[in-house]
């Protein structure tokens, strides 16, 4: 139990490399929400990327997701954890989630210890992204011009939040990230980012991912659904040759490596399907 008497908070690890790795996420399942306040102190309290908040309504389940700063649209993370935990709660199976801006699902499936889920993103979007944003963005990381790579253009992608896509030449690039955290929320915020999606492309159909998520107060999430459904409708937009699918390795340079496999459909605009595990982890 944490924070008061009433609320328990479980903790997994989504898009999980078997037993290690995904990204950390709180889940609060209850009759009815907390209060937007009582929610928002009890993710700053879990101290994750997200904690998310489910209550049953109208067949399907309310859901609300904060970061420790502020309230979310839309994780993928921990909607994929918030999917196992009602599969453990009442069996496995599709479930409807009610988010602020509009309805998704998530499925789960109950393999072994673990739990496979998938969830279904809101409609996706995207654009080019604004060449004064790039040079901002590069000058963020201290990158070069010279360090992007000109097969994958820099973008704007959406997903139920927006993401800049910037696509660096190789893998060295992609390790040697960082940035100022309180410079990095102040762009995203005068952009609308939920964060900035930073890949190496590996082959057409296999990317390495570092998410910078300073609008929530975090460094870096080592596993981003939400990004992972915003690049793939990217891909879909400009014609990349994905053949259906990408898989996406994230969190390898914060010892956490993640795994996230995305489902692409043919027609434009439509939701990605993001799968991944779980695990439960300790507070």
């Amino acid at each position: 139990m944490d924070t008061n008497t009433t609320t328990e908070i479980k903790r997994l690890a989504a898009f999980s490399d078997g037993a290690t790795g995904g990204n950390p996420a709180g889940v609060v399942v209850g009759k009815a929400l907390p209060s937007e306040a009582e929610m928002q102190k009890i993710a700053a309290d879990v101290g994750y990327s997200e904690t998310v908040f489910a209550a049953p309504e109208a067949g399907g389940w309310r859901v609300r997701y904060f970061s420790p700063e502020e309230e979310v649209a839309f994780c993928g993370h921990a909607t994929v954890a918030l999917g196992s935990v009602l599969a453990k709660q009442g069996g496995e199976g599709t479930f409807s989630l009610h988010l602020n801006s509009g309805n998704i699902t998530v499925e789960a499936h109950l393999d072994g210890d673990t739990v496979q889920a998938t969830l279904t993103s809101p409609p996706t979007r995207s654009a080019a992204a604004h060449p004064d944003l790039v040079v901002a963005a590069l000058k963020l990381f201290g990158y070069e011009p010279s360090d992007l790579d000109p097969a994958l253009p820099p973008g704007l992608a959406h997903a139920g939040n927006d993401h800049l896509v910037l696509a660096l030449r190789d893998m060295a690039a992609l390790a040697r990230m960082d940035y100022d955290l309180t410079e990095g929320a102040r762009l995203m915020r005068q952009h609308g980012l939920t964060t900035i999606d930073l890949v190496w492309i590996e082959t057409k159909r296999k990317f390495h991912s570092r998410n910078a998520f300073a609008v929530g107060g975090v460094l870096e999430d080592p596993a981003t659904g939400a990004a992972a459904a915003a690049l793939s409708g990217y891909l879909r937009d400009i014609g990349w040759p994905h053949g259906g699918a990408i898989d996406i390795v994230q969190g390898e340079d914060m010892g956490s490596r993640s795994l996230l496999h995305a489902e692409i459909g043919n027609v434009a605009g439509e939701g990605i399907r993001v799968s991944g595990s779980t695990r439960a982890i300790g507070r």
